[in-house]
Protein backbone atom coordinates (compact mmCIF):
# COMPACT_ATOMS: atom_id res chain seq x y z
CA UNK A 1 0.00 0.00 0.00
CA UNK A 2 1.28 3.34 -1.02
CA UNK A 3 2.10 5.34 2.07
CA UNK A 4 -0.01 8.32 0.92
CA UNK A 5 -2.66 6.23 0.33
CA UNK A 6 -5.33 6.48 3.51
CA UNK A 7 -8.14 3.52 4.45
CA UNK A 8 -11.60 3.60 5.36
CA UNK A 9 -14.60 1.22 5.61
CA UNK A 10 -16.36 4.27 2.99
CA UNK A 11 -15.34 6.77 0.75
CA UNK A 12 -18.19 9.29 -0.22
CA UNK A 13 -17.46 11.22 -3.09
CA UNK A 14 -19.52 14.77 -2.56
CA UNK A 15 -20.22 16.91 0.72
CA UNK A 16 -23.55 18.15 0.22
CA UNK A 17 -26.94 17.42 1.46
CA UNK A 18 -27.23 14.06 -0.24
CA UNK A 19 -23.66 13.01 0.42
CA UNK A 20 -23.20 14.10 3.95
CA UNK A 21 -26.27 12.90 4.94
CA UNK A 22 -25.67 9.23 3.58
CA UNK A 23 -21.98 9.87 5.15
CA UNK A 24 -23.73 10.66 8.81
CA UNK A 25 -26.06 7.78 7.76
CA UNK A 26 -23.08 5.58 7.60
CA UNK A 27 -20.71 7.14 10.54
CA UNK A 28 -23.42 6.31 12.94
CA UNK A 29 -23.53 2.81 12.53
CA UNK A 30 -19.82 2.85 13.06
CA UNK A 31 -18.50 2.67 10.01
CA UNK A 32 -14.95 4.39 9.35
CA UNK A 33 -15.53 7.24 6.61
CA UNK A 34 -14.14 9.43 4.10
CA UNK A 35 -15.74 12.41 2.28
CA UNK A 36 -13.92 14.38 -0.37
CA UNK A 37 -15.75 17.15 -1.47
CA UNK A 38 -14.85 19.82 -4.03
CA UNK A 39 -13.82 23.50 -3.77
CA UNK A 40 -15.93 26.80 -3.19
CA UNK A 41 -15.97 27.67 -7.09
CA UNK A 42 -17.61 24.43 -7.74
CA UNK A 43 -21.67 24.25 -8.81
CA UNK A 44 -23.04 23.49 -5.54
CA UNK A 45 -26.93 22.99 -5.43
CA UNK A 46 -27.08 22.74 -1.69
CA UNK A 47 -25.86 26.27 -1.24
CA UNK A 48 -28.92 27.61 -2.91
CA UNK A 49 -31.39 25.16 -1.79
CA UNK A 50 -35.06 26.62 -1.03
CA UNK A 51 -35.22 24.76 2.44
CA UNK A 52 -38.83 23.33 2.03
CA UNK A 53 -39.49 19.59 3.82
CA UNK A 54 -42.25 19.16 1.25
CA UNK A 55 -44.67 16.22 0.56
CA UNK A 56 -47.87 17.70 -1.28
CA UNK A 57 -47.83 16.87 -5.00
CA UNK A 58 -44.59 15.48 -5.31
CA UNK A 59 -45.04 12.29 -6.99
CA UNK A 60 -46.98 12.20 -9.75
CA UNK A 61 -46.73 9.89 -11.91
CA UNK A 62 -45.07 7.96 -10.13
CA UNK A 63 -46.91 7.45 -6.54
CA UNK A 64 -43.78 5.26 -5.00
CA UNK A 65 -41.92 9.10 -4.94
CA UNK A 66 -44.92 10.41 -3.08
CA UNK A 67 -44.32 7.28 0.01
CA UNK A 68 -40.71 8.24 -0.30
CA UNK A 69 -41.13 12.22 0.49
CA UNK A 70 -43.80 11.31 3.11
CA UNK A 71 -41.50 8.66 5.43
CA UNK A 72 -38.60 11.11 4.80
CA UNK A 73 -41.01 14.03 6.54
CA UNK A 74 -41.97 11.66 9.03
CA UNK A 75 -38.86 10.80 10.37
CA UNK A 76 -37.41 14.68 10.18
CA UNK A 77 -37.70 15.11 13.87
CA UNK A 78 -35.66 12.46 15.04
CA UNK A 79 -32.82 13.71 12.63
CA UNK A 80 -33.01 17.17 13.51
CA UNK A 81 -33.46 16.11 17.40
CA UNK A 82 -30.62 14.02 16.95
CA UNK A 83 -28.49 16.35 15.35
CA UNK A 84 -29.19 18.67 17.70
CA UNK A 85 -28.07 16.39 20.22
CA UNK A 86 -24.40 15.44 18.23
CA UNK A 87 -23.62 18.95 17.52
CA UNK A 88 -25.64 21.88 19.44
CA UNK A 89 -26.90 23.52 16.15
CA UNK A 90 -30.23 23.78 15.77
CA UNK A 91 -31.65 23.28 12.06
CA UNK A 92 -34.90 25.08 12.72
CA UNK A 93 -37.21 22.85 11.67
CA UNK A 94 -40.76 23.40 11.62
CA UNK A 95 -43.82 21.45 10.18
CA UNK A 96 -46.81 23.44 10.91
CA UNK A 97 -48.33 22.31 7.42
CA UNK A 98 -47.72 24.11 4.14
CA UNK A 99 -49.84 25.64 1.40
CA UNK A 100 -49.38 25.93 -2.54
CA UNK A 101 -50.94 28.76 -3.13
CA UNK A 102 -53.28 28.68 -7.20
CA UNK A 103 -53.25 32.16 -8.86
CA UNK A 104 -56.09 30.41 -11.42
CA UNK A 105 -59.27 28.72 -11.70
CA UNK A 106 -57.53 26.63 -14.08
CA UNK A 107 -54.59 25.86 -11.99
CA UNK A 108 -56.46 24.68 -8.97
CA UNK A 109 -58.22 22.10 -10.78
CA UNK A 110 -55.16 21.03 -11.99
CA UNK A 111 -53.96 21.09 -8.57
CA UNK A 112 -57.11 19.27 -6.99
CA UNK A 113 -56.85 16.70 -9.39
CA UNK A 114 -53.24 16.01 -8.94
CA UNK A 115 -53.29 15.72 -5.68
CA UNK A 116 -56.63 13.02 -5.73
CA UNK A 117 -54.34 10.74 -7.76
CA UNK A 118 -51.45 11.10 -5.38
CA UNK A 119 -54.20 10.16 -2.54
CA UNK A 120 -55.48 7.35 -4.61
CA UNK A 121 -52.48 5.86 -5.39
CA UNK A 122 -50.36 6.24 -2.09
CA UNK A 123 -53.45 4.54 -0.06
CA UNK A 124 -52.13 5.64 3.00
CA UNK A 125 -55.27 7.92 5.22
CA UNK A 126 -52.10 10.02 6.27
CA UNK A 127 -51.60 11.11 3.63
CA UNK A 128 -53.86 14.16 2.74
CA UNK A 129 -54.22 17.47 0.99
CA UNK A 130 -57.33 19.68 1.96
CA UNK A 131 -58.58 21.72 -0.79
CA UNK A 132 -59.12 25.57 0.40
CA UNK A 133 -61.14 28.43 -1.10
CA UNK A 134 -59.72 31.55 -1.02
CA UNK A 135 -61.44 32.73 2.39
CA UNK A 136 -60.54 29.16 4.19
CA UNK A 137 -56.83 30.15 2.67
CA UNK A 138 -56.80 33.25 4.18
CA UNK A 139 -57.56 31.73 7.61
CA UNK A 140 -53.75 30.56 7.68
CA UNK A 141 -52.18 33.28 6.22
CA UNK A 142 -54.24 36.80 6.54
CA UNK A 143 -51.62 38.49 4.29
CA UNK A 144 -53.16 36.86 1.18
CA UNK A 145 -53.42 39.06 -1.76
CA UNK A 146 -56.88 39.85 -3.59
CA UNK A 147 -55.41 37.83 -7.36
CA UNK A 148 -55.14 34.33 -5.00
CA UNK A 149 -58.14 32.10 -5.53
CA UNK A 150 -57.53 29.55 -3.32
CA UNK A 151 -54.69 27.07 -1.84
CA UNK A 152 -54.58 23.25 -0.86
CA UNK A 153 -53.16 22.76 2.76
CA UNK A 154 -51.12 19.75 3.55
CA UNK A 155 -49.88 19.14 7.23
CA UNK A 156 -46.79 17.10 6.12
CA UNK A 157 -45.16 20.08 4.84
CA UNK A 158 -42.89 22.33 6.60
CA UNK A 159 -39.27 23.80 5.65
CA UNK A 160 -35.68 24.33 7.79
CA UNK A 161 -32.62 26.18 7.66
CA UNK A 162 -30.74 24.51 5.10
CA UNK A 163 -27.55 26.00 5.57
CA UNK A 164 -28.08 25.31 9.28
CA UNK A 165 -28.50 21.95 8.16
CA UNK A 166 -25.49 21.47 5.42
CA UNK A 167 -23.38 23.00 9.28
CA UNK A 168 -24.42 20.30 11.21
CA UNK A 169 -23.88 17.12 9.01
CA UNK A 170 -20.77 19.04 8.74
CA UNK A 171 -20.30 19.31 12.53
CA UNK A 172 -21.57 15.91 13.22
CA UNK A 173 -20.01 13.67 10.55
CA UNK A 174 -16.25 15.56 12.22
CA UNK A 175 -17.72 14.57 15.54
CA UNK A 176 -17.94 11.04 14.65
CA UNK A 177 -14.26 10.68 12.61
CA UNK A 178 -14.91 11.66 9.52
CA UNK A 179 -11.68 12.34 7.70
CA UNK A 180 -13.43 15.55 4.98
CA UNK A 181 -11.10 16.82 2.42
CA UNK A 182 -12.09 19.86 0.63
CA UNK A 183 -10.82 21.18 -2.54
CA UNK A 184 -10.42 17.68 -4.00
CA UNK A 185 -11.49 17.06 -7.95
CA UNK A 186 -11.56 13.25 -8.26
CA UNK A 187 -9.81 12.16 -11.20
CA UNK A 188 -9.92 8.16 -11.06
CA UNK A 189 -11.75 5.48 -9.40
CA UNK A 190 -10.69 1.71 -9.86
CA UNK A 191 -11.22 -1.96 -8.33
CA UNK A 192 -9.18 -4.46 -7.58
CA UNK A 193 -9.07 -6.70 -5.21
CA UNK A 194 -12.22 -6.21 -3.57
CA UNK A 195 -10.99 -2.40 -2.85
CA UNK A 196 -11.80 0.87 -4.61
CA UNK A 197 -9.19 2.94 -5.19
CA UNK A 198 -9.62 6.66 -5.56
CA UNK A 199 -7.27 9.20 -6.40
CA UNK A 200 -7.70 13.06 -7.03
CA UNK A 201 -4.38 14.59 -8.08
CA UNK A 202 -1.10 12.92 -5.89
CA UNK A 203 -4.13 12.02 -3.25
CA UNK A 204 -5.32 8.54 -2.69
CA UNK A 205 -7.82 6.87 -0.69
CA UNK A 206 -9.12 3.20 -0.49
CA UNK A 207 -12.57 1.37 0.74
CA UNK A 208 -14.40 -1.49 0.32
CA UNK A 209 -17.61 1.42 -0.54
CA UNK A 210 -17.56 4.21 -2.35
CA UNK A 211 -20.38 5.90 -2.51
CA UNK A 212 -21.06 8.79 -5.42
CA UNK A 213 -23.42 11.62 -4.29
CA UNK A 214 -21.33 14.33 -6.19
CA UNK A 215 -24.22 16.38 -7.72
CA UNK A 216 -23.40 17.14 -11.46
CA UNK A 217 -20.27 15.03 -11.43
CA UNK A 218 -22.10 12.16 -10.56
CA UNK A 219 -22.73 10.98 -14.38
CA UNK A 220 -18.75 11.14 -14.76
CA UNK A 221 -17.34 9.44 -11.76
CA UNK A 222 -20.51 6.80 -11.89
CA UNK A 223 -18.88 5.79 -15.56
CA UNK A 224 -15.49 5.16 -13.66
CA UNK A 225 -17.37 2.04 -11.71
CA UNK A 226 -19.74 0.48 -14.80
CA UNK A 227 -22.61 2.58 -14.12
CA UNK A 228 -24.81 5.33 -16.39
CA UNK A 229 -26.18 8.08 -14.21
CA UNK A 230 -27.77 10.84 -16.51
CA UNK A 231 -27.87 14.23 -14.12
CA UNK A 232 -28.52 16.99 -16.13
CA UNK A 233 -28.99 20.58 -14.69
CA UNK A 234 -32.24 22.67 -13.95
CA UNK A 235 -31.84 26.42 -13.06
CA UNK A 236 -33.69 28.44 -10.16
CA UNK A 237 -33.36 31.74 -9.10
CA UNK A 238 -34.05 33.18 -5.62
CA UNK A 239 -34.28 35.82 -3.63
CA UNK A 240 -34.02 36.75 0.02
CA UNK A 241 -35.30 39.87 1.41
CA UNK A 242 -34.48 42.29 4.15
CA UNK A 243 -36.08 41.07 7.87
CA UNK A 244 -39.63 41.94 8.28
CA UNK A 245 -41.97 41.27 10.44
CA UNK A 246 -43.36 37.98 10.84
CA UNK A 247 -46.33 37.58 8.43
CA UNK A 248 -45.90 33.94 7.53
CA UNK A 249 -46.52 31.51 9.41
CA UNK A 250 -46.50 28.63 7.05
CA UNK A 251 -44.01 28.02 4.06
CA UNK A 252 -45.83 28.26 0.93
CA UNK A 253 -44.71 26.82 -2.29
CA UNK A 254 -42.77 29.54 -3.41
CA UNK A 255 -42.89 32.08 -0.36
CA UNK A 256 -41.58 31.23 2.66
CA UNK A 257 -40.44 33.52 5.93
CA UNK A 258 -37.32 31.90 7.65
CA UNK A 259 -36.21 31.44 11.05
CA UNK A 260 -34.40 34.85 10.74
CA UNK A 261 -37.37 36.91 9.52
CA UNK A 262 -36.27 37.49 5.61
CA UNK A 263 -38.37 36.27 3.17
CA UNK A 264 -37.29 33.74 0.88
CA UNK A 265 -38.66 33.55 -2.72
CA UNK A 266 -38.25 31.48 -5.64
CA UNK A 267 -40.08 29.09 -8.24
CA UNK A 268 -38.25 29.48 -11.68
CA UNK A 269 -37.53 26.10 -13.28
CA UNK A 270 -34.90 26.72 -16.59
CA UNK A 271 -33.47 24.58 -19.20
CA UNK A 272 -30.14 26.53 -19.60
CA UNK A 273 -27.30 24.05 -19.34
CA UNK A 274 -24.82 25.31 -17.10
CA UNK A 275 -25.73 29.03 -16.65
CA UNK A 276 -26.16 30.12 -13.12
CA UNK A 277 -26.07 33.64 -13.98
CA UNK A 278 -29.12 35.80 -12.32
CA UNK A 279 -31.41 36.65 -15.92
CA UNK A 280 -33.31 39.99 -14.64
CA UNK A 281 -36.61 39.05 -16.77
CA UNK A 282 -37.14 35.85 -14.67
CA UNK A 283 -36.34 37.42 -11.76
CA UNK A 284 -38.89 39.99 -12.69
CA UNK A 285 -42.04 37.56 -12.85
CA UNK A 286 -40.66 35.86 -9.33
CA UNK A 287 -41.35 39.13 -8.09
CA UNK A 288 -44.83 39.49 -9.38
CA UNK A 289 -46.15 36.35 -8.64
CA UNK A 290 -44.81 36.94 -5.17
CA UNK A 291 -46.87 40.32 -4.78
CA UNK A 292 -49.43 39.01 -5.98
CA UNK A 293 -50.14 36.45 -3.42
CA UNK A 294 -49.05 38.69 -0.43
CA UNK A 295 -48.66 42.32 -1.77
CA UNK A 296 -46.76 43.13 1.65
CA UNK A 297 -43.60 42.19 -0.35
CA UNK A 298 -44.18 45.14 -2.41
CA UNK A 299 -42.16 47.44 0.14
CA UNK A 300 -39.68 44.92 0.98
CA UNK A 301 -36.02 45.42 -0.10
CA UNK A 302 -34.27 42.33 -1.79
CA UNK A 303 -31.38 41.82 0.17
CA UNK A 304 -29.57 38.94 -2.07
CA UNK A 305 -30.17 37.12 -5.02
CA UNK A 306 -28.77 34.13 -7.08
CA UNK A 307 -29.20 31.18 -9.20
CA UNK A 308 -28.76 27.56 -8.30
CA UNK A 309 -28.69 24.58 -10.54
CA UNK A 310 -30.50 21.11 -9.42
CA UNK A 311 -29.62 17.89 -10.51
CA UNK A 312 -32.07 16.28 -12.17
CA UNK A 313 -32.98 13.13 -13.64
CA UNK A 314 -34.33 12.73 -16.98
CA UNK A 315 -37.68 11.92 -15.26
CA UNK A 316 -37.06 14.18 -12.27
CA UNK A 317 -37.31 11.83 -9.78
CA UNK A 318 -33.83 10.28 -7.81
CA UNK A 319 -31.54 7.29 -8.56
CA UNK A 320 -30.04 4.98 -6.70
CA UNK A 321 -27.70 2.49 -7.47
CA UNK A 322 -24.84 -0.03 -6.77
CA UNK A 323 -23.05 -1.05 -9.32
CA UNK A 324 -23.02 -4.59 -11.18
CA UNK A 325 -19.94 -4.57 -12.63
CA UNK A 326 -18.20 -3.01 -9.41
CA UNK A 327 -20.04 -4.09 -6.48
CA UNK A 328 -19.56 -1.70 -3.68
CA UNK A 329 -20.08 1.17 -5.61
CA UNK A 330 -23.26 3.33 -5.25
CA UNK A 331 -24.55 6.40 -7.17
CA UNK A 332 -26.80 8.54 -4.75
CA UNK A 333 -28.63 11.45 -6.88
CA UNK A 334 -32.29 13.55 -6.42
CA UNK A 335 -32.69 17.39 -6.60
CA UNK A 336 -34.85 17.10 -2.93
CA UNK A 337 -31.65 16.94 -0.42
CA UNK A 338 -33.18 18.46 2.41
CA UNK A 339 -36.30 16.88 2.15
CA UNK A 340 -35.23 13.58 1.44
CA UNK A 341 -32.47 13.82 4.62
CA UNK A 342 -34.06 11.62 6.60
CA UNK A 343 -34.45 8.89 4.08
CA UNK A 344 -30.62 9.20 2.96
CA UNK A 345 -29.59 8.90 7.00
CA UNK A 346 -31.65 6.12 7.70
CA UNK A 347 -32.72 4.39 4.96
CA UNK A 348 -30.12 4.74 1.99
CA UNK A 349 -26.92 4.81 4.45
CA UNK A 350 -27.58 1.11 5.45
CA UNK A 351 -28.33 -0.29 1.92
CA UNK A 352 -24.80 0.91 1.49
CA UNK A 353 -23.28 -0.62 4.82
CA UNK A 354 -25.68 -4.06 4.41
CA UNK A 355 -25.78 -4.01 0.48
CA UNK A 356 -29.68 -5.01 1.35
CA UNK A 357 -31.48 -2.84 -1.18
CA UNK A 358 -34.94 -1.99 0.74
CA UNK A 359 -37.80 -2.11 -1.06
CA UNK A 360 -39.11 1.46 -0.84
CA UNK A 361 -36.38 2.40 -3.11
CA UNK A 362 -37.35 -0.04 -5.94
CA UNK A 363 -38.57 2.26 -7.88
CA UNK A 364 -35.01 4.28 -8.23
CA UNK A 365 -32.57 2.18 -10.11
CA UNK A 366 -30.60 4.70 -12.41
CA UNK A 367 -31.21 1.56 -14.45
CA UNK A 368 -34.25 2.75 -15.92
CA UNK A 369 -32.43 4.94 -17.97
CA UNK A 370 -30.79 4.41 -21.66
CA UNK A 371 -28.47 6.86 -22.90
CA UNK A 372 -32.12 6.94 -25.79
CA UNK A 373 -34.11 7.39 -23.12
CA UNK A 374 -36.38 10.62 -23.43
CA UNK A 375 -36.72 13.44 -20.70
CA UNK A 376 -39.73 13.75 -19.51
CA UNK A 377 -41.58 16.98 -17.91
CA UNK A 378 -40.23 16.76 -13.88
CA UNK A 379 -42.20 15.05 -11.41
CA UNK A 380 -41.51 17.29 -8.53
Amino acid sequence: MNNNTHSSDVIVIGGGLVGSSVAYGLLRQGLSGTILDGADDTIRPSRGNFGLVWVQGKGFGMADYARWSFGSARQWPALRDELQAQTGIDVELMQPGGLHICLSEEEMAQRVDKLRWLESEVGDPAYRSTVLSRDEAAEHLPGLGPEVVGATYSAMDGHCNPLKLLRALYSANIAKGARIHNRMQVDAIRKDGGIFHVSAGERAWQAPRIVIAAGHATQQLSAMVGMFVPVRPNKGQVFITERVQPFLPHPTNYVRQTDEGTVQIGDSMEELGFDDMVRVPVSAKIAARAVKCFPVLANARVVRTWAALRVMSPDGFPMYQESDSHPGAFAVTCHSGVTLAAQHVFCIAPWVATGLRPAAIEAFPATRFTPETEVKPYGI
